[in-house]
């Protein structure tokens, strides 16, 4: 039995070997080795208990082979096919590299991870666009207020950090928001996912300096060009 089934019984792996236990069928059987959880259906499925029983007592049709070699994959698998071939001619043999097994088990997570990914850039596209429109009607409402502190005498630093002060407001809500909505769908994106750890301080901390960089940089490219143009045009501005 596994790890799991043993402690599950058992209360602990060393009281399970030599001890017994009832099969639905009220036979009992003794537990003769523990070996290591492992994955039996699915990559992303909680750990689960399993028995494994000898071939004599168990029979079946079928039966796998696992071989670890540092040779190369496919020199080996023929190897193999040929020993089998000489113990009996008519055994049907199918071989398979464990990379190969991955590959096929991984391809959906892999697959919704690239959706997710595209997903992701599609939205992080329209969020920059979203806030380059917003900061850019922003200040071309402005104009006039601008042009006026800047014929004041206020220094374009000043002058720029109020343009920009609603937009970074709300790019600072928003981030903050997506960052507990990101938190909040994590139990979704790790069963979609695997191997998914999106509570990451590292992952969170990166999404958000990246999110965080990029809208400023849209808010700052349509303030900056606003301050570029000579205070007496943006006083004469409707």
């Amino acid at each position: 039995m596994n790890r799991e089934f043993a402690v599950k019984i058992f209360g602990s792996v060393t009281n399970a070997v030599g001890r017994y236990y009832k099969m639905q069928d009220g036979s009992r059987v003794q537990v003769v080795g523990v070996v290591e959880d492992g994955k039996y259906m699915s990559l992303t499925e909680d750990q689960q208990p399993a028995i494994f029983p000898p071939f004599l007592q168990s029979p079946t049709s079928a039966s796998d082979l696992v071989v670890r070699s540092s040779r190369d994959p496919q020199q080996l698998a023929a190897d193999i096919r040929s020993q089998l071939r000489q113990l009996d001619a008519g055994l049907p043999v199918d071989t398979a590299t464990w990379t190969a097994q991955l590959d096929i088990v991984l391809f959906p997570a892999r697959m919704a991870t690239m959706s997710l990914g595209v997903l992701g850039m599609m939205g992080a596209i329209l969020s920059i666009t979203g806030i380059f429109g917003m900061a850019a009607y922003s200040v071309s409402k402005r104009l006039r207020e601008l042009g006026i502190r800047l014929a004041l005498g206020a220094q374009r630093k000043e002058v720029l950090q109020t343009a920009l002060g609603r937009a970074v407001k709300l790019l600072a809500v928003g981030s903050v928001a997506g960052l507990i909505l990101g938190i909040l769908a994590s139990r979704v994106l790790a069963f979609i996912v695997y191997q998914a750890t999106p509570r990451d301080p590292w992952v969170l901390a990166g999404v958000v300096l990246a999110m965080s960089l990029l809208g400023l940089l849209a808010t700052w490219i349509p303030a900056r060009r606003a301050l570029s143009i000579d205070p007496l045009i943006l006083l004469r501005e409707e």
